[in-house]
């Protein structure tokens, strides 16, 4: 028990890198989709370009970074498994599911454009690039006010969240058109 402050912050600041890769890599991904309508040599440059970055990120970041803090969390319920009778626990963990579960279409998604396949048109990855988000609320609010929460407001928070998310996105597509970029 000695050790817990320690193994509490090195999974939060893995869960906090974790979730910066999740947030850059879509990014990436826009970027390399919309160089895909780029003229050569443009075109072959910045591709080159982004699968390097991706690459770096996903394997050297993001993925380590997952694993590290499933390990440390791992850890921590070893040391409190009573922690797993919890429901705001249960709870998270399935937030968690649905994490890893985006992050490996993320990874199907990364394995596609590596080989030069692109499924995606960059307003739906804006989109997709939402979905790290919408998790990361609902987590930390779980984790913050625990048991004190009104499930029916925190649901109905996120679902406002994600409407504010998804109006944003279609504002700053409009913004992109009125001025030329699309």
């Amino acid at each position: 028990m000695e050790y817990y402050s320690y193994i509490k912050a090195l999974h939060l600041i893995f869960v906090i890198t974790w979730f910066a890769g999740l947030f850059y890599i879509p990014r990436l991904f826009i970027y390399h989709i919309e160089a895909n309508e780029k003229a050569e040599p443009e075109r072959s440059i910045l591709i080159a370009q982004f699968k390097i970055m991706t690459q770096r990120l996903w394997y050297i970041i993001t993925w380590p970074s997952a694993i590290l803090a499933s390990l440390f969390a791992f850890w921590l319920l070893y040391l409190f498994p009573s922690w797993l009778k919890m429901d705001w626990m249960l709870i998270k963990l399935g937030f968690v599911v649905l994490l890893y579960l985006y992050h490996w279409k993320s990874h199907l998604i990364f394995k596609e454009l590596q080989n030069n396949v692109v499924k995606w048109t960059s307003n739906q990855m804006r989109m997709w690039n939402e979905g790290s988000t919408l998790i990361l609320f609902a987590v930390v609010f779980l984790v913050i006010v625990r048991d004190a929460v009104n499930w029916i407001y925190g649901v109905i928070g996120i679902f406002l969240l994600a409407v504010i998310l998804m109006l944003g996105i279609k504002l700053y597509k409009r913004l992109r058109t009125r001025n030329g970029e699309l």
